[in-house]
């Protein structure tokens, strides 16, 4: 029984890895793919059908007697949050992966919980104590996490690995000598991968009011991805008048996109909403920069690029400001119980006391 407990203790666990490394696979093999040609709307488009296929009837037969009747108003929500969560998103995270590294890409999107906490206490969707710990720790860990980002944006510094460099205007270790043309596609991939950590914070906003208007998680999300892929695949017909585009003619483009598809979306997706609905979402948010780690093993062995002591700093310091954040929202988020069970208690104690007195009432 002892035994039976510790397994299921450590599943959640086991599960957050598995999810990191499908993770970092998918970094690597988009990477690798867009290297080669395969267009970048086009493997949105087909990913997200592909998740489509593989999610509807985990969706159908789990949600089948649960799922609310679709109104125009959630249509509208599933609209954006396909735009936000799914089209925008890829599109200008693989525009920045193209133009930078797998590591510097996967690095940048921890930016997406300090991003998405900024914008939710300008919306005063959350609130923002600076006197008590948890405020000071969410502010700190803030600064923390942009000075990070400030050190991996500016700073390359020396290589750590001393690869042979290829002048490639993509590469992330560009010489120090690169001519403007690479700086401009660097600085590009930068603030793409900056608009990437921006829709996800406002996908992450959008999402927690849908999903009180819309309970169904996995009907949304196949929502959600079919809605992206018809949005990926109109603005595909409008740039690209060339019906070659969507002809998959290399392995590692079909490979890529039925991997990102079933497993990069499908099988990541039901394992994060099983670990969020088992251990919170702050135990789910402190094994994401764990794929950052996965992914730069598979930068260098894989994909041979040089890693620089810029990207190390700079990824020490933004995931330590994440995980003091985290540790805030986390302190913030169990005062709030505490006090909710304190006036909960009261009020039963209270209603104890009046019980009480018209009992006498009615006794004298």
């Amino acid at each position: 029984m002892l035994g039976m407990a510790r397994i299921n203790e450590w599943k959640p666990v086991i599960a957050m890895l598995v999810f990191d490394l499908i993770s970092a696979v998918t970094t690597a093999l988009i990477k690798k793919a867009l290297q080669e040609g395969l267009d970048r709307l086009v493997l949105i488009t087909l990913r997200q059908l592909v998740a489509t296929v593989f999610l509807a009837p985990i969706a159908y037969f789990r949600e089948r007697n649960t799922r609310p009747k679709l109104t125009l108003e959630i249509l509208v929500y599933l609209f954006f949050s396909a735009a936000f969560g799914a089209a925008l998103s890829q599109y200008t995270f693989f525009y920045g992966l193209q133009y930078t590294t797998a590591t510097f890409a996967i690095t940048f999107t921890n930016v997406a919980p300090v991003l998405t906490f900024l914008i939710a206490v300008l919306l005063r969707v959350e609130s923002l104590n600076m006197k008590n710990k948890a405020g000071a720790a969410k502010i700190v860990g803030t600064l923390t996490s942009f000075a990070g980002v400030m050190l991996l944006t500016l700073y390359k510094g020396v290589s750590l690995t001393h690869l042979a460099e290829e002048p490639s205007p993509d590469h992330h270790g560009a010489a120090p000598g690169s001519s403007s043309s690479d700086r401009k596609s660097w600085t590009l991939g930068t603030l793409a991968l900056l608009a990437n950590c921006l829709c996800f914070s406002f996908w992450l906003l959008l999402q927690s009011r849908l999903t009180k208007k819309y309970p169904a998680l996995y009907s949304s999300t196949a929502y959600m991805f079919l809605i992206s892929s018809l949005q990926g695949g109109a603005l595909t017909a409008a740039i690209q008048r060339r019906a070659s585009v969507w002809v998959l003619t290399r392995p590692l483009e079909i490979v890529t996109v039925l991997y990102t598809g079933v497993m990069g979306s499908g099988v990541g997706y039901v394992l994060m909403t099983w670990c969020v609905e088992k251990r919170g979402p702050v135990f789910t948010s402190a094994f994401i920069p764990v794929i950052q780690i996965m992914v730069a093993m598979m930068d260098f062995f894989f994909l041979h690029e040089n890693l620089y002591l810029g990207s190390v700093l700079g990824s020490i310091l933004l995931i330590l400001g994440l995980y003091i954040l985290l540790w805030g929202k986390k302190r913030d988020a169990s005062e709030a119980s505490s006090s909710s069970s304190a006036a909960a208690a009261a009020k039963e104690e209270e209603e104890e006391e009046e019980e009480e007195d018209k009992e006498k009432q009615v006794r004298s």
